[in-house]
């Protein structure tokens, strides 16, 4: 007999595994598939539970560090269960990021809806998707293992106001340097018009 997943029951493998100076080695534990858990993270970043959006910051915390992606699917693993869960779009959201240096040399670390920090490095590249129906850009942020941040409209916005243009195998870009590797946001012939 199969049993099915439970919040209750990932929330006591979670805490079981958590340790206060780390995140946990998710990476590093392969349970059976235990089924799929009534959860899901909407584009803004909320966390949902049976529809309902789960209003308890430290609760979300706690899922956010057990999350780990395999191909294109998302899981909560602990070291006795894997569930599924869906995720919208990206599963953090970078809602601020602080900036140390200027121009080549400056460094963006990036902050998420859930209180984890990255520097966008080649470690963890930004990447900017183009919405081929509004056109719209879509900016990411790598955060850790596969998981990525959907950076928000006010930091893009900042992000833009510290772009230059830099020559990629002979293409102009528009972009941004951290830690010495420059990601290029739009050819710059899209910005200038040219």
């Amino acid at each position: 007999m199969t049993v099915k997943p439970s919040l209750e029951g990932v929330t006591a493998s979670a805490k079981a595994a958590r340790n206060a100076k780390d995140l946990p080695p998710v990476d590093k534990w392969n349970p059976p598939f235990s089924g799929d858990l009534d959860m899901r993270i909407a584009q803004d970043g909320t966390w949902y539970y049976l529809g309902t959006p789960i209003g308890r910051p430290e609760l979300v915390r706690l899922f956010s560090t057990i999350l780990r992606k395999d191909g294109d699917a998302y899981f909560l693993v602990t070291p006795v269960e894997k569930v599924g869960i869906t995720v919208d779009d990206a599963p953090f959201v970078a809602v601020d990021f602080t900036r140390e240096g200027d121009g080549r040399d400056q460094v963006l670390t990036f902050l998420t809806n859930v209180g984890d920090h990255a520097a966008a490095s080649a470690a963890n590249p930004i990447r900017v998707e183009i919405d081929a129906d509004s056109g719209e850009p879509r900016p990411y942020v790598l955060i850790r293992g596969d998981l990525e941040a959907l950076i928000d409209r006010k930091s893009f916005y900042r992000l833009v106001e510290l772009g230059m243009h830099h020559q990629i195998d002979g293409v102009d870009w528009f972009g941004i340097w951290s830690d010495g590797v420059f990601f290029p946001i739009v050819r710059s012939s899209d910005v200038t018009g040219a």
